[in-house]
């Protein structure tokens, strides 16, 4: 049975159930999970929990991302991307100068207000956005406030004219970030209705584009006995946290998941994990009512299995 994570390539025209369920066919196992959805028509690294890994989803899921995207200036859509039906168009012709984009991609930086298209999948009262949108139904959408890390340009090009203006950008983000509707807040900054004409998701947190298979790769690799090659460590999933490999003294407490002695390292970390022979054990957090105290949020067993 197979264990850990398996960076794949989703590619376009597949949503993210669809990859689970083909891997669970191909792989043999149930026990598989995704890392948060990709939109059909996107293509790009999405991880792959595979058994006991699935407990980790949420943190992959949690971390940022990286994004290349294309955005059209000139008509905006009901999705905020090319599926959508055209809702605005402006025919023309329009001058951008270089530094003028740079300009608007410096004030979306940082921490901005998003507030989410309808065709998402976000819940108002219990119900998806999308299914309200399907029903032609409008609703108040909650803002957020997300973090954009980095935008940067990647069109060479000192002048961007024409009735419809394309330019490429590089997206570094935290969790929860539309990048269909930062392409409608550029053009609004630039003064035009505008969409995201495509996308390509090249990291998740810290799995990147040359580290994912594609499905065919990853039935060739089944079929030659060699997918254990590409499928990385439970302990790849959290880099971000101190590890404490188990001592003789703690290893009876921690392996049972008992509520014990906080560690120092808990005052300057969120999560601390005990690994025994380098592998995740446990992940301890502070108990949120002992103080002094810490318990486990997840466990681990030593033995493989589905």
């Amino acid at each position: 049975m197979y264990e850990g994570i398996l960076p794949l390539w989703k590619e376009k025209g597949m949503t993210s159930h669809d990859c689970v369920f083909k891997l669970r066919k191909l792989l043999k196992m149930k026990r598989i999970g995704h890392t948060g959805t990709l939109d059909p028509n996107v293509e790009g690294v999405l991880p792959i929990c595979l058994g006991q890994a699935t407990k980790v989803s949420e943190y992959i899921m949690n971390e940022g991302k990286t994004y290349i995207a294309t955005v059209s200036i000139g008509s905006s859509t009901t999705t905020e991307d090319a599926d959508g039906e055209v809702i605005e168009q402006n025919n023309e012709e329009k001058h951008f100068s270089r530094a003028q984009i740079l300009e608007v991609l410096k004030q979306l930086t940082g921490e901005i207000t998003q507030t989410p298209p309808m065709y998402s999948a976000v819940k108002v009262n219990g119900k998806k956005l999308y299914e309200y949108a399907r029903e032609g139904k409008e609703v108040e959408r909650p803002s957020r406030q997300v973090t954009i890390y980095k935008l940067s340009l990647l069109d060479e090009k000192e002048e961007f004219s024409g009735e419809n203006v394309t330019f490429t950008i590089e997206i570094g983000c935290s969790k929860g970030t539309y990048i269909r509707t930062l392409a409608v807040q550029i053009g609004e900054l630039l003064g035009y209705p505008a969409h995201m004409s495509s996308l390509v998701r090249t990291s998740s947190g810290n799995f990147t584009k040359e580290q994912c298979l594609t499905l065919h790769e990853v039935q060739q690799a089944v079929e030659n006995n060699l997918l254990d090659n590409s499928i990385l460590q439970l302990k790849e999933a959290l880099g971000h946290w101190p590890s404490i490999e188990i001592t003789e003294e703690t290893k009876k407490s921690i392996t049972n998941g008992q509520v014990v002695e906080s560690h120092p390292l808990l005052e300057t970390n969120d999560k601390i994990i005990y690994s025994l022979n380098s592998n995740p054990i446990a992940i301890y957090i502070k108990h949120p009512t002992k103080d002094g105290m810490m318990k486990p949020e997840k466990m681990f067993s030593a033995e493989k299995g589905d």
